[in-house]
Formats: structure tokens, sequence, C-alpha cells
């Protein structure tokens, strides 16, 4: 799946209790740990192009920061330590990093970034549909707007027209 749709993902599913918007951030992590590096990188080395870059043409170092951000084992262990910590309202927004996982193991194919989510445990990766298919990308989108309809803090009408809301605040 995409990062954007990563993160609202966290937004939709872990972003209404007290951490508002850090499930954003929770549920991009594990796409941005091993990307943005790489981006920096072919920046620099000036390799950098748009599209799809072919398998060949990304470091190593980029899949093993990958296999580390896309475990469940991290994941997980992100959310236990923030909770015997005493986080727990940073552990419940840190659920979106396992959710991430999760979607990314079904979404992936083997062939581009298949989602390892045992690793360093276990290299077995799922052989999921790929996220950029017409009909997955448009059942997500869908799915992201009921949930963020159904999850919305004030009638649609008043969060769209501001004189209205203003009219029609509540008083406490």
């Amino acid at each position: 799946m995409d990062t954007i749709s990563h993160a609202l993902w966290g937004k939709a599913l872990f972003g209404y209790r007290k951490h508002l918007y850090l499930p954003i951030f929770f549920g991009a992590i594990p796409d941005l740990i091993p990307f943005i590096p790489n981006l920096f990188f072919k920046l620099i080395s000036g390799q950098f192009s748009f599209g799809r870059p072919s398998i060949s043409s990304i470091p190593e170092w980029v899949f093993t920061l990958y296999d580390f951000s896309h475990s469940l084992i991290t994941g997980v262990l992100i959310v236990i330590i923030f909770y015997l910590l005493g986080k727990k309202s940073l552990s419940f927004a840190s659920l979106a990093w396992p959710f991430h996982i999760l979607v990314d193991s079904i979404s992936h194919s083997k062939d581009f970034f298949g989602t390892k989510i045992f690793w360093p445990i276990s290299d077995y990766r799922f052989d999921g549909v790929s996220w950029g298919q017409p009909e997955v990308w448009f059942t997500n989108l869908i799915l992201l707007i009921i949930i963020f309809y159904i999850r919305r803090p004030v009638p649609l009408i008043l969060a769209w027209t501001p004189v209205l809301s203003k009219l029609f605040k509540r008083k406490k």
C-alpha cells in the first residue's frame, strides 16, 4: 500500500484518543525508514529518477532497512516498549505500525518488496495482491472515506460550512 494510505489508516484507526495525529507518523514510519535515506542517497549521487525503479538499482541496505521496519517483531516491540514505559496512549497510537505491516503483507507481491513479517526469525513472505491494482486501490480509498465519515467529530454539513458550524456550535 502507498505511504499516504498507511498514514491515513493510522489516523483513522488509532488517531482518536490522546495522540490525535501521531498515528499518522506511526502509520507511515515503516516506509519512511528505508525509503527516505534511499531518496537522499539517490539525490546526492545523481541517480534519482521518477517511476518504479528496477530491483537491481536498489542498494541492499534498503532491503535490510525495509525488512527491519516491516517486521511484526519490530512493530509489536515498539508497542510493548511504550506500554511498559507507562505510555499507554502512545502505545495505542503506535499500533498503526504493526497494522501497516499486516496490510503490506497482503498487499505486496513477493516480486517487489515482499514483506517478511517475521524477520529476522523467518524470511517467509505472503504473495499478496498488488495495492496498485485499481480494484485494491479504489477499495482502500472507499474504506478510508467510510471510516473518516463515521469518525467525523461534527455532522458533515457543519464541517463544510464554517458559518453554520459557528451558529450551531454546542455550548458547554
